[in-house]
């Protein structure tokens, strides 16, 4: 069998980077050892970004249809409500989607493993990774059966979303810098009858713990808990039974609740790992197999998602003929750095939310719940808040394919900003699987559509100068801005000049 691309992984990031090759027409072969999705809730938070990632494709509205949008943070210490953040809007006009959505992963990964079937694409169950080899030329990867026969699969290029026990990345020798938590956490489905009603999710603060209650769909009392035993816990993590973590949870939130139904739970030890690098040779690395962290913020997954929307362009450029393996390199410089600062802003997150030490303790259970809802309804909290959680945030600034040229707020490297333009979400225009150049005038009438004067690359839009947009980019004259396919700012520029377009397109594709 040859391909131009295997995928090794069909979990999250497995099966949306397999919709990225779908919309780009890359032909790909997935596989993995499991019967089929997940039937598990696992990963439940869907950030911003991810869901923008989904528009492009047709799949946010369905993902969201099957979750629940949290309406608001509300504190609990000592068994009593403290606080309350509103959250439902808490990121309004920074993106259609300014909230955390909670999906649970087995709907999630069903929804992008029906796109991929409704698209003529199987994944390849019950089929593992036994080995590969590379060259210069490609990839053949030797894959195992259920039925217990071996099969070769030639490839041009091998990506391995398999998971934080990685086989690719122990095949390619790579390290996996990081540690291991003390701490062993908890996560619980559940039926919970308590006082509290459903729309919020729940957050109990207590001297060396923090126990959080996420409301799942269907009925409404269908929660997920997660939390940590103290430290100094000595067991290993399969010798917990489900009684001790519920001794647990009743102990640290001090809450008068029954938890009348348990439909899965498990108790993990979190490590805190980043590859050294994301690819080697042939061979690419994304998601958990490149990077894992503590759950705060609900980051992993959708920093999964996020590697391979960035890879999937780049990979469409080469094959396709239209850049040389150079662009490939941009990968790992891009996604690398944004996994080592992940790692440390969760573990900077974890240490905050559960440091036993007095201080933290008395900020954390005296002080955070009351301050709380003033502090996010500030407006430059907010500005600064979300694009973190949401990965809207995050950019490559220092790219070596982005461009600024001239003054602006926004810089190349930043995903485009989201604003209406005559009416309408700017991502409205960016759905093909382009390049795209907006240009916008200050006075006079746009200009003509370029869409032609790319080799097919580029798709083209013009639009007045609205004071909206002048705000934002920090701009009263003419612009032009140059996204790439993944809608991160490639050029940004005074004027209107193509020539600049085909000297950066020139520069980045490197044919």
């Amino acid at each position: 069998m040859q391909t131009d691309v295997i995928i090794i992984g069909a979990g999250p990031t497995g099966l949306a980077l397999a919709c990225q090759f779908i919309r780009f027409g890359i032909d790909f072969v997935i596989i993995d050892k499991n019967e089929t999705t997940t039937p598990h809730s696992k990963a439940i938070g869907v950030q911003a970004r991810t869901l923008e990632i989904y528009e492009q494709i047709g799949l946010a509205d369905d993902l969201i249809a099957q979750g629940t949008i949290a309406e608001a943070a509300r504190m609990i210490e000592g068994g009593k409500l403290r606080g309350e953040i509103a959250f439902k809007d808490l990121g309004k006009g920074m993106s259609p989607y300014p909230f955390v959505l909670f999906v649970e992963q087995g709907d999630h990964e069903r929804i992008l493993y029906d796109y991929i079937k409704s698209h003529g694409k199987e994944v390849r169950w019950q089929t593992e990774l036994e080995s590969f080899t590379q060259d210069t030329a490609g990839v053949v990867a030797k894959i195992k059966k259920h039925s217990g026969e071996t099969e070769p699969i030639e490839a041009k290029y091998l990506v391995g979303c398999d998971g934080s026990k990685s086989l690719v990345r122990r095949l390619l020798d790579l390290e996996f810098e990081g540690g291991t938590l003390e701490r062993l956490f908890y996560v619980a489905d559940v039926q919970i009858d308590w006082e509290f009603r459903h729309g919020a999710f729940y957050v109990c603060l207590a001297k060396e713990t923090v126990t959080a209650f996420f409301p799942m769909r269907g009925a409404e009392n269908n929660y997920r808990i997660v939390g940590t035993f103290p430290e100094g816990h000595d067991k290993d993590e399969a010798e917990i039974l489900y009684e001790e973590v519920e001794r647990q949870i009743v102990a640290d939130t001090e809450l008068d609740l029954d938890i009348t139904g348990v439909n899965w739970f498990s108790v993990y030890k979190v490590h805190s790992r980043s590859v050294n690098k994301f690819s080697e040779g042939k061979c690419f690395l994304a998601g958990d197999s490149a990077h894992i962290h503590t759950p705060a913020g609900a980051q992993g997954m959708n920093t999964g998602i996020q590697d391979g929307y960035n890879l999937a362009w780049k990979l469409d450029l080469v094959l396709k003929g239209n850049a040389s393996e150079k662009i490939l390199d941009t990968y790992n410089e891009e996604r690398l750095p944004n996994a080592k600062r992940l790692v440390q802003t969760t573990d900077r997150f974890f240490l905050l939310g559960a440091s036993k030490t007095a201080f933290a303790s008395f900020v954390r259970t005296k002080v955070a719940p009351y301050i709380a809802n003033f502090v996010f309804g500030l407006d430059f909290f907010r500005k600064r808040m979300f694009p973190l959680v949401s990965q809207i945030g995050i950019n490559y600034r220092g790219s070596s394919i982005g461009q600024t040229v001239g003054n602006f707020n926004v810089k190349a490297g930043d995903r485009m900003p989201y604003f209406l333009v005559e009416g309408e979400s700017i991502y409205e225009r960016l759905h093909d699987s382009k390049f795209h150049l907006i240009r916008f005038f200050d006075g006079g009438r746009p200009g003509a559509d370029l869409s032609d004067d790319f080799g097919g690359l580029v798709d083209s839009h013009s639009f007045p100068l609205y004071p909206n947009i002048a705000e934002i980019f920090g701009s009263s004259e003419s612009f032009s801005v140059f996204l790439r396919p993944d809608n991160y700012i490639g050029l940004i520029a005074t004027g209107h000049s193509p020539d600049a377009v085909n000297f950066y397109l020139d520069k980045i594709l490197d044919k």
